[in-house]
Formats: structure tokens, C-alpha cells, sequence
């Protein structure tokens, strides 16, 4: 009769080892996922105070945009960011509509962040 040791083999501690380093691979890999998410969340959480910032600015100087479309540049955060406004009619002529969308500075083909909003004809 056979006496077998209370230990382990070497191939099952080599088995034990692939299955935690392929466990510590997923999860490095889900780290490295959130932190860019993290980039990602931060510009369109500036990229969206930069739009409000734009409606709020024409509300309280009580613009009365012309209709069209306008654009230029914004700084928020440390951070280039482009605008652009459509100003557009509405059905009640006191009103106009006001699209704001932002993007990176450098890439304009991928809005951040888009806000509608109206502005009132002041009253003079």
C-alpha cells in the first residue's frame, strides 16, 4: 500500500497559480476600463458646464440673438473646448430657440454635450 503526503503536487499549484493570474488580469483590465472612464466623464462634465454657461451669459444680458448659427471657443477647467449656438425661430416670435453643442478642442466631429435652450425678446 501507497502512503500519499498531506501536501500539494506541483501541477496543481501551477493550476492554482494560472487561475489567480488570469483572475488578477480581469481585474487590472477593469481598472485600467474606469480610469479612462473617468477622462471621458470629467470633459463632458465640462464640456456641459461650458454650455450652460452660454445660456446663462445670453439670459442674463438679455440678448436677443440673431437667427444662425454662431461658434468659438471656451476655456474650462484647463481645458480648449469648442461651441457652437443655433439660434432658431419659434412659433411665439418673444422666443427664440438656442442649441448649444460642445466639443473637444481639437476634434469638433463628436459633441460632449448639447443643451436647448430659450431665450426671451427683451422688453424695452
Amino acid at each position: 500500500m501507497q502512503k500519499f503526503s498531506d501536501g500539494f503536487t506541483l501541477v496543481e499549484v501551477l493550476v492554482a497559480l494560472a487561475i489567480i493570474a488570469v483572475a488578477l488580469m480581469a481585474a487590472l483590465r477593469a481598472a485600467g476600463q474606469g480610469t479612462n472612464n473617468v477622462g471621458e466623464l470629467r470633459l463632458r462634465l465640462l464640456a456641459g458646464w461650458v454650455a450652460e454657461n452660454r445660456l446663462a451669459e445670453h439670459r442674463a444680458r438679455e440678448d436677443w440673438l440673431p437667427l444662425g448659427i454662431h461658434s468659438g471657443k471656451e476655456r474650462q477647467g484647463g481645458l480648449d473646448f469648442g461651441w457652437r449656438e443655433e439660434v432658431i425661430a419659434t412659433p411665439n416670435p418673444a422666443f427664440r430657440r438656442v442649441d448649444v453643442r460642445v466639443f473637444d478642442g481639437r476634434d469638433e466631429t463628436h459633441a460632449l454635450a448639447h443643451l436647448a435652450g430659450f431665450v426671451v425678446h427683451p422688453v424695452k
